[in-house]
């Protein structure tokens, strides 16, 4: 180093470490923050006191390192700056399936990452950026600065193995995660070995760095391709849901039996007497929720008794942690990933018939017209009567019961009396609720049917009868009267929040409701009745599903939080969840507000939350002891779980909906256009009710536009359009697996009818004059004698050619008019023109002029 002085406190050891030591990056980027301009190579050399060769280059080589590790930044004049803290920006990482990605800001516009800049980071990684200067299709474009935090430790995706040469091969896994591009290297570390092809899931052990790919070890083996069950496999680790129950939860189960402890009967309202009953599908393992109803003089008792869950997953515990972390049960045709342990979801927590079981009981008063008139909370004690199921229940109070109904009565005449009681809360509140203005919108429910190889054998319509709807209602009923109580009690909780539309959806929405001489009322702040008003005015329409998808698109999507911000679907002033706990946190948490509200030490005193005398108080850090950032952070983490398992399961829904239609490939199906996006429209097959593509590519030989406010595709030549809700004759075209893609293509095997053009002496004319050769139009006159041929020739020419432009004249509305009609209007201008041909040969210098325009071929001359 030089030997002027300039005080690098780590000269020393740069000094150990190279021949040629220069200032250290520290320096360096100290030196620079105090100069008040950008300095380049040289400067900092004479600044330094650098004269040798091997000093200057070795500089040289480090600013370009640091400018490379994002600690200095160069201008196009090659000067240096050192990179601020404020200059970088920090966000979370979106990759794309084309190898870029984006860095998403949370209250500013995406910044772009190439493909080089996402070498090194995963999707959902948390990093640091800088601003590069540039745009990329009106998109800020970024360069990484540093990696916060990884999202990513391990990956499930499809093993392959490659030959180098003779004995040399390479492993590696191809993420199933589109949106990482990356693929990671199987060290040799690895104990399993899997097969080519075969699903694994595989530890990084290394991510990638500088031209270095990551590498990872084979920690699982999933299974084969086509294995059946492999695609809740694969779903489970794609999307991180937990799926195994730590050592410490299943040390704590091991201390719960199946029946409910005596000492645990105590200090409860003892209700085995009253005839409550389940009602819910036939395939329903946890039954979560009891009602009973009977009808009083002033109106009608309604009591939901819900799984005291609360009793058992302590606060703080490891059955609590392990139930944050999962959120929710995940539900995959035909296997459940529960939020708790079966001997608590299919056992001592669910309540089955004729078994006493601990429950939180709402019980709810309400007027003949089904408005709420009073509720009280308390833990009870209860006995299922009868565990029915939603046919059951919609045959036996069906207006005219058929012969399955009337033996289902006399099989259950212990309790049809409270069942019709059941049946008439449920047509009052169902006026309530129109009267309230709730939207409801009638959409076709799906359900698979595998066979014994786990595949889908067929997909059937689910019928949602008035059984499903009265069960509806009850819960409805006992979530309000929840909300009420949490707001009176002004406690920290969690509120199920569905914000009005936003006004750009709005504009969208509006905009096709137009073009279908439909309108949605109430302005910028439409309000849930008049939602409600347009989904009655359309209900008999043939178009009403895509209306309705429209009007569900315009809508935000709901979420818990600590704020309560009213349900607007169900409109409703404030809304939680109460009523399904074993398969729900946020309800959990509703309970343990409940039950701190009951007998918690210190609570605020309501009269709507009643104790048993004699019951012992709780101390409030055991029960609940939550403040309002605890329940900012729960409300986060419970949405994004609820996220997580709907992303989930439509994935294998995809996955199986793929292999099902696999055996129909080539088939014709009937199908309804869904969605139109700019790249194709998305067609559900009648029938199948499973959704494909037609590309914009295969709709024809057209350029085809994308008009987002008429939700349609135009073609600009041939004026055909392609709407929401349009019925097409589509056929499987292929099926890709691994991207969950059904390819369909339209089928037009019968060729379209050519438009019959009627003609007259004035059209014919004009026809045959627009194909009059320039030599004709100008110079010397058109010979009279004709040899025979070549006036039939002639005469088939034209009007061949008159035919077909005839045809296209009357598609190209949009269009400036082709050269042969611009001519047939100017001829057909002039009456003169249209009684002889002779006129146009007499002006030769005129139609000199036209000739210029008018790029005709001239007749080809024997």
């Amino acid at each position: 180093m030089s030997n002027k002085k300039i005080n690098d406190p780590h000269q020393q050891r740069e000094a150990s470490k190279y021949d040629n030591p220069v200032p250290s990056r520290e320096f360096i980027l100290e030196f620079l923050a105090t100069q008040n301009t950008s300095l380049g190579h040289f400067d900092l050399c004479k600044a330094f006191g650098l004269t040798g060769e091997d000093e200057i280059e070795a500089l040289r080589r480090r600013l370009i390192a640091m400018c490379r590790d994002s600690q200095l930044v160069s201008n196009q004049q090659d000067e240096y700056t050192p990179i601020l803290e404020s200059d970088l920006i920090e966000g979370y990482v979106q990759g794309n399936k084309e190898g870029h990605g984006f860095l998403l800001r949370p209250s500013d516009d995406d910044i772009f990452l190439s493909a080089r800049q996402m070498q090194n980071v995963m999707d959902g990684d948390k990093v640091k950026v800088r601003l590069s200067g540039r745009s990329v299709k009106g998109r800020l474009d970024g360069v990484v600065v540093e990696i916060l935090e990884r999202k990513h430790s391990q990956l499930v995706g499809r093993y392959y193995l490659e030959k180098n040469g003779e004995e040399s091969r390479t492993a590696f896994v191809t993420p199933e995660n589109p949106r990482i591009s990356q693929d990671i290297l199987i060290t040799k570390d690895s104990g399993l070995t899997p097969s080519h092809g075969q699903y694994v899931l595989a530890e990084i052990v290394s991510y990638a760095e500088r031209g270095k790919p990551a590498q990872g070890i084979v920690k699982k083996i999933l299974g084969d391709f086509m294995a059946p069950g492999v695609e809740i496999e694969v779903a489970m680790h794609r999307y991180e849901i937990p799926n195994e129950w730590p050592a410490a939860v299943e040390q704590q189960i091991k201390h719960f039996s199946s029946e409910v402890a005596e000492e645990d009967k105590a200090h409860r309202v003892d209700l085995r007497d009253t005839p409550f009953v389940t009602i819910d599908g036939e395939d329903a393992r946890d039954f979560d929720d009891a009602v009973y109803c009977e009808k009083t003089p002033g109106g009608w008792k309604l009591l939901v008794a819900i799984a005291d869950v609360s009793h058992y997953v302590k606060k703080d515990t490891a059955l609590d942690e392990e139930a944050i972390v999962r959120g929710n049960s995940v539900y995959f045709p035909g296997r459940v990933i529960p939020m708790l342990p079966e001997i608590l979801s299919n056992g001592l927590c669910s309540l089955n018939p004729d078994v006493d079981r601990l429950a939180m009981v709402a019980e709810i008063s309400l007027t003949s017209r089904g408005k709420m008139r009073g509720y009280k909370f308390y833990e009870g004690l209860i006995r299922s009567h009868a565990r029915l199921t939603y046919t059951k229940v919609a045959k036996m109070i069906s207006s005219e019961p058929g012969e399955q109904g009337i033996e289902l009565r006399e099989r259950y005449a212990s309790i049809v009396s409270h069942i019709d009681d059941l049946s008439g809360l449920y047509h009052v509140l169902k006026e309530a609720r129109d009267e309230r203005g709730a939207m409801e919108f009638d959409t076709i429910e799906t359900r698979m049917v595998f066979d014994e190889d786990s595949k889908i054998e067929h997909i059937v319509p689910v019928e949602r009868n008035d059984a499903h709807k009265l069960i509806e209602e009850c819960m409805l009923c006992a979530n309000v009267a929840a909300a009420e109580l949490l707001i009176k009690a002004d406690l920290p909780a969690l509120f199920r929040v569905h914000e009005g539309p936003k006004e750009e959806r709005l504009l969208t929405l509006r905009t096709y409701l137009g073009l279908l001489g439909l309108e949605l009322t109430g302005g910028l702040k439409p309000t849930p009745d008049d939602y409600a008003k347009l989904a009655e005015q359309i209900k008999d329409r043939a178009d009403a599903r895509s209306i309705q998808t429209m009007m569900l698109r315009s809508m935000s999507q709901a979420v818990y939080q600590a704020d309560n911000m009213g349900h607007f679907g169900l409109n409703y002033p404030a809304y939680t969840h109460f009523t399904s706990p074993i398969r729900r946190y946020p309800d959990l948490l509703t309970h343990r507000a409940i039950r701190y509200l009951i007998r918690g030490e210190g609570r605020p005193v309501v009269r709507q939350a009643y104790r048993v005398a004699g019951s012992p108080t709780i101390k409030e850090r055991k029960i609940y002891g939550y403040d309002h950032a605890d329940m900012d952070g729960l409300g986060d983490s419970c949405s994004m779980t609820e996220r997580r398992a709907d992303e989930a399961t439509r994935d294998v829904e995809a996955w199986l909906k793929c292999q099902y239609v696999e055996q129909h490939l080539g088939d014709a199906f009937e199908g309804v256009v869904t969605a139109v996006t700019s790249f194709g429209l998305f067609v559900e097959l009648q029938g199948l009710f499973v959704d494909g593509l037609v590309h914009i590519s295969g709709l024809g030989q057209d350029y085809f536009v994308h008009d987002i406010e008429h939700q349609a595709i135009i073609g600009e030549r041939t004026g055909r359009v392609f709407r929401l809700g349009d019925t097409l004759k589509v056929r499987v075209s292929s099926v890709n697996l691994e991207q969950r893609k059904i390819d369909l293509s339209l089928d037009e095997t019968k060729p379209r009818q050519r438009q019959k053009v009627e003609r007259n002496d004035l059209t014919e004319l004009e026809m045959q004059l627009a194909q009059l050769p320039p030599i004709e139009l100008g110079g010397r006159g058109k010979p009279k004698n004709l040899p025979k041929d070549e006036k039939i020739a002639s005469s088939k020419e034209s009007k061949g050619k008159g035919e077909k432009d005839g045809v296209q004249a009357k598609s190209k509305k949009r269009r400036t008019p082709s050269k042969g009609k611009r001519v047939r209007q100017k001829k057909s201008s002039s009456a003169a023109a249209a009684k002889s041909t002779t006129s146009a040969v007499k002006k030769p210098k005129k139609a000199k002029k036209k000739v210029k325009k008018n790029n005709a071929k001239p007749r080809a001359r024997d």
